[in-house]
C-alpha cells in the first residue's frame, strides 16, 4: 500500500461507568467510529494529537496521565474509498460534557459486546470493540 493511500490517526476509547463505549459520527458519513483524528505539524505526540482532537470534536478535557496505549490497528478506511487508515489507539478519561462539535454530528454510548443495529466503521467493530468486551 503506497503512502498517499495510508491515513495515519490517533483515536480514543473512552468509556462510561457501565463500560459503554463512545462513538462518533462525522457530518456528510453513515458509520460511527471512534473519536480522534488526525496529527497537525504542531502537535508533539499522540496525546497533545488526542487531547486536540478531544477538545475540538467533542468540548472535553482529556486527562492525559490516564491514557493507556492499547494498540495500532489498520483497516479500510470508512469515509475515503480505497485507503487505508491506521489508528494508534488509547484508552483514556475526560473531565466535562460532551457535546458533538466541529464536524461531529452525532455522539452515542455503544456497549461493545451488543453495539445493536448500527452502521460501525471497521476498524472499530471489528478490532476495538472486541478488545473491550469483558475488558
Amino acid at each position: 500500500m503506497s503512502a498517499a493511500t495510508l491515513i495515519r490517526i490517533v483515536a480514543a476509547v473512552i468509556r462510561d461507568a457501565d463500560g459503554r463505549v463512545l462513538m462518533v459520527r462525522k457530518r456528510g458519513a453513515e458509520v460511527l467510529q471512534q473519536p480522534g483524528g488526525k496529527r497537525d505539524a504542531g502537535d508533539h505526540d499522540d496525546l497533545h494529537t488526542l487531547a486536540r482532537e478531544l477538545h475540538e470534536e467533542l468540548g472535553c478535557t482529556m486527562r492525559r496521565e490516564s491514557a493507556r496505549w492499547l494498540g495500532r490497528f489498520s483497516a479500510p478506511a470508512a469515509n475515503e474509498p480505497g485507503h487505508l487508515v491506521e489508528a494508534e489507539v488509547y484508552q483514556v478519561c475526560i473531565e466535562g460534557s460532551i457535546e458533538a462539535r466541529a464536524e461531529i454530528e452525532e455522539v452515542r454510548w455503544i456497549d461493545p459486546a451488543m453495539p445493536g443495529d448500527v452502521l460501525i466503521a471497521r476498524l472499530s467493530g471489528e478490532q476495538i470493540l472486541p478488545l473491550l468486551v469483558d475488558a
